[in-house]
């Protein structure tokens, strides 16, 4: 699964994060890492960007971006 499927309200701990170099390392310099806790709070009108919570932050991400980080979905 990827965080690109993850609904709103529900949580998750990265497994992984792929992408090109520079897009992988440009996510992993915006903290999410593997063994991350993300919450998606809310998406924008038409579902692209989304809002994400993780590290104390809010952070919005492209859905195409998002596509590129493999999630587990874990209950709160």
């Amino acid at each position: 699964m990827t965080l690109k499927d993850l609904e709103i309200g529900k949580s998750c701990t990265v497994l992984e994060v792929g992408g090109e170099k520079i897009l992988r390392r440009r996510l992993l310099e915006m903290g999410i890492t593997p063994r991350t806790a993300i919450t998606v709070k809310k998406a924008a009108p038409m579902g692209d960007p989304i809002e994400l919570l993780l590290r104390g932050y809010v952070l919005s991400l492209r859905l195409s971006d998002a596509e590129k980080i493999i999630i587990k979905e874990t209950e709160i």
